[in-house]
């Protein structure tokens, strides 16, 4: 088996989990393809079995990697969307970061996910991702996101106006800093903290969130991933910010706009004594209120 290894880097605290993981796959003689300024940025602090192939960029991935680590937070599970494409390598995030919801392997489930490596008793689940099309070719070969795509003011720029509609026709005018479409997956992240629906990763939608509306009683929305959201947006200012996850774009208001479901999904693996339920319950600390638990 193959493991390629991704991360933006490392805290020296997260050395020797880093070593363990590293020793884990040697000793269950899987191979290893390390992201290259991670693994150089590493070779200083750790000792490698074999020197490991690396990668820069999602070609140099092609044919060599089964399974794809992501070693951080989910901002790094993020940007392996831009290296794993469509090529239906499933990804496997361990939790260096904060929160979690997608990178939800603690480092000190370190050995038993390598064992899930080895035995394959990890569950598969598929997550949609959105696709933009837009008239000035936004965000080159990688036009998708995990997570959420955003229109946003820009700098300390007056509230923009866009306007929205649903396969072509009128949805409405949103005065505000800007506007989320997230995934099921997304709907736990900026959605999620600017008051939009926590979404189960399976259901066959996506909700549109205002951010910091003008008017108050526009609120968030669910709508089927079947339909084309296409944006027309306006401002004092001549330019505005454009997010797919947190890859960023600057636009004017000649730039058409269009969001729908993409193709083809992402495989993210998890272990199986966890799913979408504990993962809520243990990152919203919903049992922290004895009054909440199971008795």
């Amino acid at each position: 088996m193959h493991i390629a290894i991704y991360s933006r880097g490392f805290v020296k605290e997260d050395l020797p989990i880093i070593q363990l993981l590293l020793d884990e796959l040697a000793r269950e003689e899987m191979e290893t393809v390390i992201y290259q300024p991670f693994c150089e940025s590493l070779q200083p602090y750790v000792h490698f079995a074999k020197t490991p192939d690396t990668f820069c960029c999602a070609g140099d991935l092609h044919g060599k990697a089964d399974i794809l680590v992501s070693l951080g937070g989910d901002g790094t599970l993020l940007d392996t969307v831009c290296y794993v494409r469509d090529t239906n390598v499933p990804v496997l995030g361990i939790n260096f970061g904060r929160l979690g919801f997608l990178a939800s392997i603690g480092k000190e489930a370190i050995n038993a996910a390598v064992q899930a490596l080895k035995e394959r008793t990890y569950v598969v689940d598929k997550r949609t991702l959105l696709h933009l099309d837009s008239n000035v070719g936004l965000f080159g070969e990688v036009p998708y996101a995990l997570n959420d795509f955003t229109i946003h003011k820009k700098d300390t720029s007056a509230m923009i106006k866009i306007h929205t509609y649903l396969n072509g026709e009128f949805l409405n005018t949103y005065w505000s800093d800007g506007l989320i479409v997230a995934t099921p997956t997304g709907s736990t992240g900026y959605s999620l903290s600017c008051g939009g629906p926590v979404v189960f990763p399976d259901a066959g939608s996506f909700v549109i969130t205002p951010v910091a509306p003008h008017n108050l009683n526009v609120r968030p929305i669910i709508v089927p991933n079947n339909h084309v959201i296409s944006f027309e947006v306006e401002g004092r200012s001549d330019q505005f910010l454009c997010t797919l996850d947190s890859r960023m774009e600057t636009i004017d208001n000649t730039v058409q706009l269009a969001i729908k479901k993409e193709e083809f999904k992402i495989s993210l693996l998890r272990l199986d004594d966890s799913n979408f339920l504990h993962t809520l319950r243990n990152k919203l600390l919903w049992g922290i209120d004895a009054r909440n638990r199971l008795k």
